[in-house]
């Protein structure tokens, strides 16, 4: 069978104000020990809460829905390392790698995926619906692509108010397909908003691959149309993410308008927990795992460059250390009280005269 012909724009050239930065060429600097450290332990904590989670699901301990961040770390460690607080987070469904690098109490985080009162939704969210205002973590959402206009409102209102502030609205290749999405990029575009929209392209969606879902795979040109300026990024080199955060974050403080980043990622876990992964061979993951994953390149620079295995050991067993002892939180908190069947429903409505 023929091959398709790629689509193209009769003028895929944004306009002359909104051209995206020129690429230096310069390499960027390399990260610093300090910086691979920190990435380091960040990703190593969300790889290891990932991990017990899903042991805790198998045990029939985490119900429903609960979809793990496994193979994608690098992507909101990165992120966050070109953030400043007070930019505000905002995902889908796949959310706790998100949560922990915001900050968040690993125990509040785990006594969510439990149902239990000691979470940060007390235990009413589950895996897919988390906040924290403290955090500005504007949360995790169910609704395929329903973060989108969300992400655009939350920077709507920082061009409202007048601060600095960026949002970091993320969403799948599979979200971003969505009609919604356009709507925002239209929105944003027009009135310059200072949002960053992350796409995590793990290459699969739920279960279909995106050379059969998308007729344009390069998810970075979805805002040629809007002159909104976009790159692809290397989403398993936290490095790499962070370099270009920092370039798309610094473009929208300074009140260019809207940035579109596409994290080239890759799950090695099912779309969900209840996802087998069929449609994908065993031996795909596993070169990935072997080449491209994101801790393991940071682990090989840190050794390279004089850190011992021993002292990277030390931060593995801290790290486990803090995971077990978010999940005998969450299994020590009581269920929700029934009652709060009828809280966070309804906000209370002050009525004239009353």
């Amino acid at each position: 069978m023929a091959k398709k012909p790629a689509r193209t724009s009769p003028s895929s050239k944004p306009a002359a104000k909104k051209a995206a930065p020129k690429k230096k060429a310069d390499s960027p600097a390399a990260p610093s020990r300090a910086d691979d450290l920190k990435a380091y332990r960040e990703m190593l904590l969300i790889r290891r809460f990932e991990e017990k989670a899903g042991q805790m699901y198998g045990m029939g301990l985490i119900g429903g829905f609960c979809h793990l961040y496994i193979g994608q770390e690098a992507v909101i460690v990165g992120v966050m390392g070109a953030a400043k607080p007070g930019d505000q987070i905002i995902t889908g469904y796949r959310d706790h790698g998100h949560m922990l690098a915001c900050g968040m109490d690993p125990k509040g985080v785990m006594a969510e995926l439990t149902g239990r009162s000691g979470g940060y939704s007390r235990g009413k969210g589950g895996s897919m619906h988390m906040f924290s205002v403290e955090k500005a973590f504007y949360g995790g959402h169910g609704i395929v692509g329903a973060q989108v206009p969300l992400g655009t409102g939350l920077a709507f209102a920082n061009k409202y108010r007048g601060n600095d502030n960026v949002s970091l609205t993320f969403f799948g290749d599979g979200a971003a397909n969505q009609g919604q999405v356009y709507e925002s990029f239209n929105m944003a575009e027009l009135w310059t908003l200072p949002v960053v929209y992350v796409i995590e392209n793990n290459q699969y969606a739920m279960g279909t691959s995106i050379a059969r879902a998308s007729a344009q795979t390069n998810l970075s040109k979805r805002g040629v149309s809007f002159n909104i300026p976009g790159e692809q990024v290397d989403g398993m080199d936290v490095h790499a993410v962070q370099t270009a955060a920092d370039k798309a974050i610094t473009w929208c403080r300074a009140g260019k308008g809207p940035y579109i980043l596409e994290m080239m990622t890759y799950r090695y876990r099912g779309h969900s927990m209840s996802d087998p992964a069929k449609y994908r061979a065993k031996e795909e993951v596993n070169k990935m795992r072997a080449e491209h994953d994101p801790i393991e390149q940071v682990r090989h620079r840190l050794l390279e460059g004089g850190t011992s295995e021993d002292e990277l050991k030390e931060i593995d067993k801290e790290i486990r250390a803090v995971v077990a002892e978010a999940a005998e939180f969450a299994q020590a908190s009581p269920e929700p009280d029934p009652k709060e069947l009828w809280t966070d429903v309804l906000s209370p409505v002050a009525v004239a005269g009353a």
